[in-house]
């Protein structure tokens, strides 16, 4: 049941802005949005919000009762859904089906109650309810007064495009037309942090890009953490209003030697890649959207794969990490956002730093990838509709 499952449209906020206006105003600068933070006492690289939609968000909590209690990311993925189905011309009360991962979940609210049981001896009474995972689908079906299945999971960093494939399945069953898929994260928080510099991972010397995604001559990592939420709003055949289509979905796994390990020839991404292309050439494909987080063994292993799929002839490679920093769970579906502006505006997105790196010649399919802890590899191929 290979049908065709429109994009009808797509909503982010990032460290990049909220609307689609701003957010490809600033993808066509070759400006980074990352800076130095201090995470009690250490400093750190970080992308956040900019402050008048942090304000924005904050007017959102304030405005409702029953949002004082929640964490950032459900605020995050509240506003982002708004404006997705706003855009997609969805109304309030409509049966969709909604899954909104994220890799952290509630962070902040998670580090706040454990420190106030470990002050007091004792845990706040929502303390368990306002931290589980499915606050973020659950609280988005409030806001839009859905009555569809609601499915919030974890799978590290391809949260989010593993609620593409979720969403997917369900609409070419048939058992949803209407499908709200996306992931959220608010994770800029001192424990969060904190383990990232104890793998050393995030990047540490300051240069021009912080963040070295994709260069393979850096001699250290070089990760920034942002944060994010980004949705898509998906229904089943070629809808008139779509605004790209999903060709190929593909998953693997990888063979795991280590908790954090990726294969040094990214066999995981190799079989998700093939499983996407399905009957596709990869001559077809003009443009991968890498998950290449910044660091040596990531973005090594996601080129190796590359190669194992499309030979020494690559298609053009491009990643965002560079500019807004690494999402986590929202980050597969802010790499599914660029590639579907990179098809509306025919204009492709490069590195800057990587000025010898190919250009396509056309831009009619993208594949986008994301690779997690865990080594859980998804590829979705979107095109524009025909």
């Amino acid at each position: 049941m290979n049908t065709l499952v429109s994009i009808t449209s797509m909503a982010s906020v990032s460290a990049l802005g909220s609307t689609p206006g701003e957010v490809w105003k600033h993808y066509k600068t070759p400006n980074h949005f990352l800076r130095k933070s201090n995470f009690n006492g250490n400093e750190a690289f970080a992308a956040y919000l900019p402050r008048d939609l942090k304000l924005e968000i904050d007017e959102l909590r304030a405005a409702s009762a029953n949002l004082q209690a929640v964490d950032d990311s459900v605020l995050y993925a509240i506003y982002a859904s708004r404006i997705a189905i706003e855009k997609a011309g969805w109304r309030k009360g409509t049966e969709v089906g909604i899954n909104i991962g994220s890799s952290r979940g509630a962070t902040s609210l998670f580090e706040k109650h454990y420190q106030e049981f470990m002050e007091l001896g004792r845990a706040a009474t929502l303390s368990s309810p306002s931290t589980t995972l499915g606050n973020i689908s659950s609280w988005v079906a409030q806001d839009l007064q859905s009555s569809g299945p609601e499915i919030s999971h974890s799978v590290t960093c391809s949260t989010g495009l593993h609620a593409i494939l979720n969403a997917v399945a369900w609409l070419r069953s048939g058992m949803a037309k209407k499908f709200l898929a996306g992931g959220s994260e608010a994770a800029l928080t001192p424990f969060t942090m904190a383990q990232v510099q104890a793998m050393k991972i995030n990047a540490r010397q300051d240069l021009d890009y912080p963040c070295q995604a994709l260069n393979l001559q850096k001699g250290q990592n070089s990760m920034v953490l942002g944060e994010a939420a980004a949705v898509a709003c998906l229904e089943a055949g070629q809808l008139d209003n779509a605004i790209a289509v999903v060709l190929g979905i593909g998953y693997a796994t990888e063979e795991l030697k280590h908790s954090v390990s990726i294969s040094a020839n990214g066999s995981a991404f190799q079989k998700s890649m093939s499983m996407a292309l399905g009957d596709l050439s990869p001559e077809d494909i003009d443009v991968v959207v890498m998950h290449a987080p910044g660091t040596i063994k990531g973005d090594l292993s996601e080129v190796e794969a590359l190669k194992g799929i499309f030979g020494d002839d690559l298609p053009a490679l491009t990643t965002n990490k560079w500019k807004l920093g690494h999402t986590y769970g929202a980050s597969g579906i802010l790499s599914l956002e660029l590639a579907v502006m990179m098809l509306q505006h025919q204009e492709f997105i490069p590195v800057p730093y990587l000025s010898e790196a190919k250009q396509p010649e056309k831009m009619e399919k993208i594949m986008v990838n994301a690779v997690g802890f865990g080594g859980n590899a998804v590829s979705v191929i979107v095109a524009l509709p025909q």
